[in-house]
């Protein structure tokens, strides 16, 4: 089907049988024109409003709402859309060419048509500029991936504050607590916090106490060809998904990717002879100070220096607007008033202000072919992915990407230190050849789940990885024989949880001889849709982190908290799973690991009979209208089905944070043999953000069912 519109000569847009964009240009600046078009036909409404997001206009443009408010509230504070005209002069010739036709494309899409949601909201999108991709670029780095290391250095301050001790710190978080001043961090006055105060620490109780990606080399793969997979584990449960795939035929070269809308450039795929996949990388980029604040000023050393001021008005739709002050330095932006006397956090994160090297290297990727041309493009990137390649010539590779700041070597990077004192500032980012990385090892496979990697590099940016879980299981079943895209099936639709089988090898022995006890003795440890053992073991599991962490100085409201509505259990489980399984903890304090498990299981529902489909299901939201409309219009999808658990290679997380609903699943399958054109893959939901359109959830039962689509240029396709 040819995709009508005001195509420049030399470029050609036809969609193929899943609804997906081929675009056929003469040269790159075509391509670019027709992803930014393409992009706009598709996702416009999704565009506009990530971009209304990073602006901080949700409240003027779509919903004067106190919540809109709060939303816009925190993206002027991050600042992303701020700061671009530096970023935009630092692109390239050759980038800024290639971004001002992707900008092209998109406006000529604008100018016939706007999604009938903004018509009726009455919003006109504004044309999309360089300083747009940037701003996606930045918001693609930190939502919903660096916040969560924002979050737990927050909660690390919060549980100081509430009185838990040295020791219990030391364990909880090894090797990233270091030497701290304990003294001083109970003076900081928190703005943002993780446990509201209404939810009260139990500080006078007894003292007793994930995204998988993976590449395969030539002599380790059936086929006699380097193999490639990715699954990135974003939020599933939106309409439209974050991904739309897109395929380019240019003269000397095929790239079939998934982009995000709005960003210029190609994320995740494959080239002719170069295929390349992502995963979070849990790098520290985040950081606070502590700042002796007085009269509007900050200590620095023996005198105070003013705050940068920002003020910025939110307007309200059908409001008064609202002024906000923000108050910057160095260190970042404040948290706090600096005109009321105290201490506060400032905080930085290290792409903040950057764009410009991640799109001058997205443009060079096109022209990469090998491995070790990647690892050094990769590198580039300054926000923190785990990126594998495989190529034709059978190689494979890892390359961390990322702006790591250079630390004092007594900083952790994950405590706050004493903003006044320069010995505790930044001074400049580690190079990327220090990085993490590695060619060819010598297993014959690589395999990254948001785990530790810094085994791989001179610099040691992760200091709180996820659990390894996903990690160690992708790794034994690529021990077996063959290893094919058979297998790598096998190992997205994988719902077997290693941690389960060790916190099962404890409670065993202690289980009853009860109907529930003899259900989940008898569990084989996969997160199936019809499995009875998975809701008994996340019963439990629930019970345990109240067990053993309530009575040692959180609280039971405190742990019902962080359970239920936050991402900290969610992402660092690792850490809390440690103290889990040790049989030794001074969270234990005089009591034993066994009693510990004993009356977790004690607390299980005996009546709970339900699978993990039951529990374990989300309904798709149409990310604008979701809830609003109903259920009749089609625009919300579901209830689906989520398989798999926190820790098995197909992720199934479902949990609330901040109010709204969010989930961790594959929202994008794919599978690479470099010995074959194409690739295979499998999207939750479709190409289109438009509910009337065909292609709006046109691949959710193909991902639902574990299937694929194999993607061919057009004039290759078998259909």
């Amino acid at each position: 089907m040819k995709i009508k519109g005001s195509v420049p000569d030399g470029v050609d847009l036809t969609r193929d049988e899943y609804g997906i964009p081929h675009i056929k240009a003469d040269d790159l600046a075509g391509a670019y024109w027709g992803m930014g078009y393409a992009h706009a036909r598709d996702r416009a409404m999704q565009m506009g409003l990530m971009r209304l997001l990073g602006q901080g206009r949700v409240a003027e443009c779509l919903d004067g709402s106190d919540d809109s408010v709060e939303v816009d509230r925190f993206f002027r504070q991050m600042n992303w859309f701020g700061n671009t005209a530096a970023q935009v002069d630092a692109l390239t010739s050759e980038t800024r060419a290639v971004v001002d036709a992707y900008c092209a494309g998109v406006n000529v899409r604008f100018s016939e048509t706007r999604p009938w949601e903004f018509r009726a909201l009455g919003y006109r999108p504004e044309p999309w500029r360089a300083a747009d991709v940037l701003l996606m670029a930045r918001m693609t780095g930190y939502l919903t991936l660096a916040t969560s290391q924002a979050e737990i250095e927050r909660f690390f301050v919060e549980m100081v504050q509430a009185g838990v001790d040295d020791e219990r710190l030391d364990v909880l978080f090894p090797g990233s607590v270091g030497h701290f001043d304990r003294d001083l961090l109970r003076k900081v006055r928190l703005g943002e916090r993780v446990v509201p105060e209404s939810i009260k620490w139990n500080v006078g109780g007894q003292r007793m106490m994930a995204s998988n990606n993976w590449a395969v080399s030539a002599q380790r793969s059936a086929t006699g060809h380097a193999l490639l997979a990715n699954d990135p584990h974003l939020e599933v449960n939106r309409l439209p998904n974050v991904w739309v795939e897109q395929v380019f035929e240019l003269p000397d070269d095929t790239v079939f990717t998934a982009t995000m809308p709005g960003l210029a450039g190609p994320l995740v795929g494959r080239k002719d002879d170069l295929s390349w996949g992502a995963t979070y990388a849990f790098m520290d980029a985040v950081d606070s100070w502590i700042e002796d604040c007085r009269d509007g000023e900050f200590r620095r050393e023996d005198h105070f220096e003013p705050f940068t001021q920002r003020s910025e008005q939110i307007v309200v739709k059908k409001g008064e607007p609202v002024e906000v002050v923000f108050y910057e330095n160095l260190h970042g932006v404040l948290d706090g008033d600096p005109f009321e006397e105290g201490f506060y956090l400032a905080t930085r994160w290290a792409p903040a202000d950057s764009g410009a090297a991640t799109l001058n290297a997205v443009t060079d990727i096109w022209n990469a072919r090998t491995v070790q041309d990647a690892q050094k493009l990769f590198g580039r990137l300054e926000t923190a992915w785990n990126w594998v390649f495989a190529d034709s010539s059978g190689r494979i590779g890892y390359q961390m990407s990322g702006q790591l700041p250079l630390r004092d070597e007594e900083a952790t990077g994950f405590v706050p230190m004493p903003g006044w004192d320069p010995q505790w500032d930044w001074r400049g980012f580690v190079d990327p050849a220090d990085l993490p990385g590695v060619l060819d090892p010598p297993e014959g496979f690589i395999v990254t789940a948001n785990n530790d990697l810094n085994h791989w590099g001179v610099a040691d940016p992760i200091n709180m990885p996820m659990g390894d879980y996903r990690a160690r299981r992708i790794e034994s079943l690529l021990s077996e024989d063959p290893v094919d895209l058979a297998l790598f099936e096998r190992i997205h639709q994988d719902t077997y949880s290693l941690q389960a089988q060790e916190m099962m090898a404890i409670l065993a022995p202690l289980l009853p001889g009860s109907r529930i006890g003899h259900r989940l003795g008898a569990w084989d440890f996969r997160y199936e849709p019809d499995s009875q053992g998975a809701v008994l073991f996340e019963a439990f599991y629930r019970e345990l982190l109240i067990e053993m962490f309530a009575p040692a100085g959180m609280g039971r409201p405190v742990v019902e908290h962080l359970i239920d509505a936050t991402g900290v259990f969610i992402d660092f489980y690792r850490n809390f799973d440690h103290i889990l399984l040790a049989p030794e903890s001074p969270w234990l304090g005089d009591r034993d690991l066994g009693s510990v498990y004993r009356n977790a299981f004690d607390r299980v529902d005996p009546a709970e009979d339900r699978r993990w489909g039951d529990v374990n299901r989300v309904t798709l939201t149409h990310i604008l209208l979701g809830g609003k409309l109903p259920g009749w219009a089609g625009f919300d999808v579901g209830p689906v089905e989520i398989k798999g658990g926190r820790a098995t290679p197909h992720q199934g997380q479902i949990y609330e944070s901040a109010g709204r609903t969010t989930s961790f699943a594959p929202s994008l399958r794919m599978m690479v043999d470099m010995g074959q054109r194409g690739m295979q893959t499998a999207l939750a939901g479709g190409p289109s953000d438009r509910r009337f359109s065909k292609w709006y959830r046109s691949d959710l039962e193909r991902w639902q069912r574990g299937d694929y689509k194999d993607l061919r240029r057009l004039d290759e396709s078998t259909s």
